[in-house]
């Protein structure tokens, strides 16, 4: 359908709507609103048929112009046969073949919507409505706005109906959350169609990290875990990376994310107090995603943390006078962090992306902490879940390291291990021990697994008369307090594990103070 026929039908139907009689054939009134909403909804897609026209006839013109539009795309085209042309110059340019009208004119003789356009005569129109190239750039970045308004405009249908429908399967939270995400695939869609980067801008992100790790002194370049021979470790947690930590029930792994979230909310809050510009510092704003715990039980064990005084009394609320004061001076203290929890159950991925996504704008997010990914749910664009297990954890995880790359923040996301850890004689976790490893495991950057042998020494307590329970007793003396992290996976360096200690009353890790000879207590 031509350009000028498509307006005159857009005239007919506008001027029928208006000219429509008060009362139909049924004897319906028909208000103001209706003729309103009828020529809303009869308002032509937003497109620009010139912008098109004048793109396709410089790349006829000067095939070289189609490298200077990287992001474009055959389906940004509103009308067909534009699609269609650039399809086959993409084609011939790929074969090293020139892409003119006698060239493409083969291919387009008995097609019908070139037909209406006046045939193959409109590819030498198109040559000749050629524009300057030195702006073929700002058209290209407005066809494309034209492609994405109408995607907002078949997105805006697609909820509507889907409102419309009520579907007793999918609850009003579910259309929300799979709008949400067709928002998003749409926003992140543009970004991968960005185009590539030079290399010189690539070396300059790489220098500025490496020069940020040599005043670190060749520790920290990434947001500090506030552990020390953790961060000498892997670098601390870097932009983009997805980060999975793991271990068995009773290992501990809720307390060291909190601890590691606390530690780098606490050395962002202490650099900004002491002038240090934002992005230069160690530490970030966090958000806590606590689908296990509630918020305030999360309070409750970093103020445990922070004054060593056992989470259990706490809660019971048995502390002398001197033990409140510490807690209350503790809290003031804790209130200023840049630390937000968000307890909400049940989260899908795409809810969790769209408040990161909003905390990342209002409050400049630096790392995100999931507690824990098997208890995230995944949707589908239907606002359904995956078909079976292994194909919505695939989903989460996916989806976890898209939000990692396009907030540019690391994500720590803790995982649960399968029961084959209990079936060995060696505890150890393994990488092949992921509840659905194989997508966890490829997804990650970093594989963190924590393990605490006196979890299962105290296990297999023998009779105090046994022999062995001398043995027993002084092995779990020496090991009571001793975690290990192993580092199982690194992207981009070595593995292995470092030890901690574990205070087992306030769940919290520490550093070994005897684990290095050139021991120096962290620098939040």
């Amino acid at each position: 359908m031509t350009p000028d026929r498509r307006e005159f039908l857009w005239k007919g139907l506008c001027i029928a709507v208006l000219q429509f009689d008060a009362a139909d054939t049924k004897g319906h009134t028909w208000s103001a609103m209706n003729i309103q909403t009828d020529i809303l909804e009869a308002r032509k897609p937003p497109h620009s048929i010139e912008a098109e026209q004048a793109m396709l006839g410089a790349m006829l013109m000067n095939n070289e112009v189609v490298d200077r539009l990287h992001f474009l795309r055959p389906h940004h085209f509103f009308e067909d046969v534009h699609e269609r042309i650039f399809e086959h110059i993409l084609v011939m340019r790929e074969k090293l073949q020139s892409a003119s009208p006698i060239t493409l004119k083969p291919f387009f003789e008995t097609d019908p919507a070139l037909a209406e356009v006046g045939g193959a005569s409109y590819l030498a129109k198109l040559a000749t409505s050629a524009v300057n190239i030195f702006n073929i750039e700002e058209l290209g970045q407005l066809v494309v706005d034209m492609y994405d308004r109408r995607q907002l405009i078949a997105i805006g249908e697609d909820m509507v109906n889907t409102a419309y429908e009520a579907d007793i399967d999918v609850s009003a939270t579910d259309q929300i959350e799979s709008s949400e995400q067709q928002l998003f695939d749409l926003s992140a869609k543009r970004d991968v169609e960005g185009g590539f980067t030079p290399f010189s801008t690539s070396m300059t992100d790489a220098i500025d990290l490496i020069e940020k790790a040599r005043k670190s002194g060749g520790k920290v370049s990434g947001k500090t875990t506030g552990l020390r021979l953790l961060n000498h470790k892997i670098g601390g947690f870097h932009d983009s990376d997805l980060i999975v930590l793991a271990g068995r029930p009773g290992m501990g792994k809720t307390a060291l994310a909190t601890s590691m979230a606390f530690y780098c909310a606490q050395a962002l809050r202490r650099d900004l107090d002491a002038g240090v510009d934002g992005a230069e510092s160690r530490g970030a704003v966090v958000g806590f995603f606590s689908l296990e715990m509630s918020a305030d039980q999360l309070a409750t064990r970093i103020l445990s943390q922070q004054t060593a005084i056992s989470s259990e009394e706490l809660r019971k609320g048995n502390i002398n006078n001197e033990e409140f004061q510490r807690v209350a001076a503790a809290s003031t203290q804790l209130q200023e962090l840049p630390f937000f929890i968000d307890d909400t159950a049940g989260l899908s991925i795409a809810a969790l992306r769209a408040r990161a996504r909003r905390l990342h704008r209002r409050y400049n997010l630096g790392l995100i902490v999931v507690d824990y990914l098997q208890l995230l749910q995944a949707v589908n664009s239907k606002g359904r879940q995956p078909e079976n297990r292994v194909q919505e954890i695939s989903e989460i995880t996916r989806g976890l390291k898209n939000i990692a790359k396009s907030l540019r923040v690391p994500v720590l996301a803790l995982s649960q291990l399968s029961r084959a850890v209990e079936q060995r004689e060696d505890k150890k976790p393994q990488l092949a021990d992921l509840r659905e490893s194989g997508t966890i495991e490829q997804d990650a950057d970093i594989v963190l697994f924590v393990y605490r042998e006196a979890y299962y020494h105290m296990r297999k307590k023998p009779d105090e008369a046994e022999e062995s329970f001398i043995d027993w007793q002084k092995k779990a003396i020496d090991i009571e307090e001793l975690a290990e992290i192993d580092v199982a996976k690194h992207r981009h360096g070595a593995t292995g594990s470092v030890r901690l200690r574990f205070n087992a009353a306030s769940a919290a890790f520490e550093d070994l103070p005897d684990a290095d000879p050139a021991y120096l207590p962290e620098q939040m």
